[in-house]
Order: C-alpha cells, then sequence, then structure tokens
C-alpha cells in the first residue's frame, strides 16, 4: 500500500506472527480441562482418547480446521499429552520431497502424532505416500530409476496423524476421507475470551480487572490469539499512563488509540466500507475496483479483510459485486439514501 501499511502489521490479523511466539507456547493450556471454550469439541474428544486408551490403542487421525488463531496446535498438542506420547510438529510447505515425509514418519515411535499444520498445501506426490502410511502403517519407497527400480515397503508404528487447515474445501477428497475425526472449531463468543484474557494475565502476571477483560474480549474477533495480542498492548498503555492496573477505561482508551473499535474492525476494514459506500453508493462494486479504491492487492482484502466483514454482516457478495449492508451504514455513521435502501 502507499502508506506503507502490510497486513502482516495488523495487530487484529489472525494468523500467527513473529510477537505471538513469545507468548503462545508459555500460555498454551497442557490438558483439556485448562482448555477454554469449544465445548462440543472438548466434550466428543475427551471421549474419543478416553476410548483409545482404554483399548490401549492409538488414537484415530484427526482433522481440526477452521479460522486461525483458534487453537488448533494447542489442541494437537493436548491430544498428545493427554495420550501420554511424544508429538512432532510440522507443516504442509515444509515437506518439499516425499523423503521428507519418509524421514518423519519413520522416526516416529509407537503411538506417538504427527501433527501437519496448512495441511492443504501438501504436495500430491506428498499425499500419495501419505495414503498407506495413515491406512497401514506403512509407506512404499522406491529403490532407484528407470527398469532396474524396485519398490520396498517400510512398515511404520502406529500413529496419529493430526492435520489442521484454515481452508478444508482444498483438501483432496481422498486426504479427507482417512480422517477418522472431524472437527470444526467454531469463534468464541466474548465470555470465552474474556476467560481466556484473565488466564493469560494469570500467567503473564498482568493485572487486570473483570471489566478490563470484557473490553479486550468484546474487541478481538473471536479469536483467542488476537485477545492475547491485545492483552499485552493494553498492558503498554496501562503501565505507561495508567495506574499498572488494566480497567475498563485504560482498555478502552488502549484499544481506542489503536484504532479498534467495539467490532474489533480496524482502520483498513472502515476504509474499506467508507470507500464503498462514499465512492460507489454501496455497490455492487467489483474486487478489483475495491482494491484500487484503497491501494490494496485484491486478493489481500478478499483473503485478509473480507472475511471478517462477511462473518460480522457488514459486506455481501452477490453475482453483481460486493455489497455494503445497512448494518454497516450504521457501523461508520453514514446515511442511506431512497435509492440504496431498494437496492439492499
Amino acid at each position: 500500500m502507499e502508506n506503507g501499511f502490510e497486513a502482516e502489521d495488523r495487530i487484529i490479523t489472525s494468523s500467527f506472527i513473529q510477537e505471538d511466539g513469545d507468548i503462545e507456547i508459555s500460555l498454551r493450556p497442557r490438558v483439556l480441562t485448562e482448555y477454554i471454550g469449544q465445548e462440543k469439541v472438548k466434550e466428543n474428544l475427551s471421549i474419543f482418547i478416553e476410548a483409545a486408551k482404554k483399548r490401549n490403542e492409538s488414537l484415530d487421525h484427526v482433522l481440526l480446521y477452521g479460522p486461525p488463531g483458534l487453537g488448533k496446535t494447542t489442541l494437537a498438542g493436548i491430544i498428545a499429552n493427554e495420550m501420554g506420547v511424544n508429538i512432532r510438529i510440522t507443516s504442509g510447505p515444509a515437506i518439499e520431497k516425499t523423503g521428507d515425509l519418509a524421514a518423519l514418519l519413520t522416526n516416529l515411535a509407537e503411538g506417538d502424532v504427527l501433527f501437519i499444520d496448512e495441511i492443504h498445501r501438501l504436495s500430491r506426490s506428498v499425499e500419495e505416500v501419505l495414503y498407506p502410511a495413515m491406512e497401514d502403517s506403512a509407506i512404499d519407497i522406491i529403490i532407484g530409476k528407470g527398469p532396474s527400480a524396485r519398490s520396498i515397503r517400510l512398515d511404520l508404528p502406529n500413529f496419529t496423524l493430526i492435520g489442521a487447515t484454515t481452508r478444508a474445501g482444498q483438501l483432496s477428497a481422498p486426504l479427507r476421507d482417512r480422517f477418522g475425526v472431524i472437527f470444526r472449531l467454531e469463534l468464541y463468543t466474548p465470555e470465552e475470551l474474556a476467560e481466556i484474557v484473565k488466564r493469560s494475565a494469570g500467567i503473564l502476571d498482568i493485572e487486570v480487572n473483570g471489566k478490563g477483560c470484557v473490553e479486550i474480549a468484546g474487541r478481538s474477533r473471536g479469536t483467542p490469539r488476537i485477545a492475547n495480542r491485545l492483552l499485552k498492548r493494553a498492558r503498554d498503555f496501562a503501565q505507561v499512563i495508567g495506574d499498572g492496573t488494566i480497567s475498563h477505561q485504560s482498555a478502552k482508551t488502549a484499544l481506542d488509540r489503536m484504532e479498534i473499535d467495539h467490532l474489533g474492525l480496524d482502520s483498513i476494514d472502515r476504509l474499506i466500507l467508507t470507500s464503498m459506500i462514499k465512492n460507489y453508493r454501496g455497490g455492487p462494486v467489483g474486487l478489483e475496483t475495491i482494491a484500487a479504491a484503497i491501494g490494496e492487492e485484491a486478493i489481500t482484502i478478499e483473503d485478509v479483510y473480507e472475511p471478517y466483514l462477511m462473518q460480522v454482516g457488514f459486506i455481501s457478495r452477490t453475482p453483481r459485486g460486493r455489497m455494503v449492508t445497512p448494518a454497516a451504514y450504521k457501523h461508520v455513521g453514514l446515511p442511506m439514501d431512497s435509492q440504496q435502501r431498494l437496492d439492499v
């Protein structure tokens, strides 16, 4: 963008950024009873884990999907801990060759967990090696080249593959069908996020009261990763311009100064909405046109900004283009004329 702003710089991005590495590991719960939210997932998962332990078997392969920042990696670690086994963590883009996957699989011990983040980004050739590993606990390796090439089958210990993805629709059907347990992680409620903020503050030794937790939770877009990040930033403001305790007022002051409003929208979110309203009467307007109007790439708008604006009901997609909803007009404080009301 012209002003030098990058999508990755946003404090309210749900994707992992560098500063998250400092605190995420220390904040991650180790057992299911410490894990806040995702109640249906926890209830079913606890039964599957208990049943597998009673049979002295590995847990079935697990697929976790949903928006980034909701705790898929944390849940994988909890599964391994509850099963009493080790976990190996990698990602789809990191497994470039079939040999990389073979090395990971052959180094697993009986019952271990292999966690593959962004599993939808595995190459097709790597996927082909994964199929027999998931089904038969074996991999086929080709030795040599040309007419003299031969296939050798290596037996593997029983293991649990946990795949995580933000784009379940991009998983191939053969891979998806090999997962016995599939969970969708939902956005958190403000009440659940307030609990997470309180827990994180206790671990990080941050002074925060109940109303301060609620204020941070309400602006965290339903995502624990964002809530923890905002907690750290609110602490900075409380220590420098307050008395050191994050209260409702100090949290509100901090988040207002970071231009994050009560629904978690930042200045770029609001710029998209106001540009569509002022320049194109609320739409319908094409994605490329919006991108040109605000000086951002179309794919960034589609992948980074638009999903949350659609979740809160401020933008709708139509065959003719994107449209701003009446709720968005109200949120940014701009009036709708009579023709716009008919269009909507």
